[in-house]
């Protein structure tokens, strides 16, 4: 229910990314965001209860480095990230591709993501994604 140049701007700015992006059941924390191709963010996410899988960096966090390797305001977001991880099931770079497409009323985001961690299983995976596009669009409404 929002225009795709509000989507972007709420992925551009590091207080607003923080305050929608962590799936249910996580807090984040912006560590360092420059928000430019070829920028570099890292984000900390903690989670919040005890009834969870162990995190990917520790026991409750997952630490992810972020590099922006495209951006078209209001169209796209191309990002690639990296889990500061020990475990080999984490390591590796996924892209994650954030489609921001007109329709009446608001926005269609789709995210397309490459090269997910095989220690990611996919029903979590699309689990947290949909937590997360939840978020955003209750933090946009």
């Amino acid at each position: 229910m929002a225009p795709p140049h509000a989507v972007y701007r709420a992925f551009m700015d590091p207080k607003k990314l923080v305050a929608w992006l962590p799936p249910t059941g996580m807090e984040g924390r912006i560590d360092t965001f420059d928000a430019r191709e070829g920028g570099i963010y890292r984000m900390t996410l903690t989670y919040l209860d005890s009834d969870h899988q162990t995190g990917k960096t520790s026991d409750n966090t997952d630490v992810r480095q972020g590099e922006f390797l495209e951006l078209v305001p209001g169209k796209r977001i191309v990002q690639r990230i990296v889990f500061e991880s020990e475990d080999p099931a984490f390591a590796g770079a996924m892209t994650m591709t954030w489609n921001l497409d007109e329709v009446p009323g608001g926005t269609k985001v789709t995210i397309v993501s490459e090269n997910v961690p095989v220690g990611i299983r996919q029903e979590d995976h699309e689990a947290g994604m949909s937590s997360t596009l939840a978020n955003l669009a209750a933090f946009l409404e």
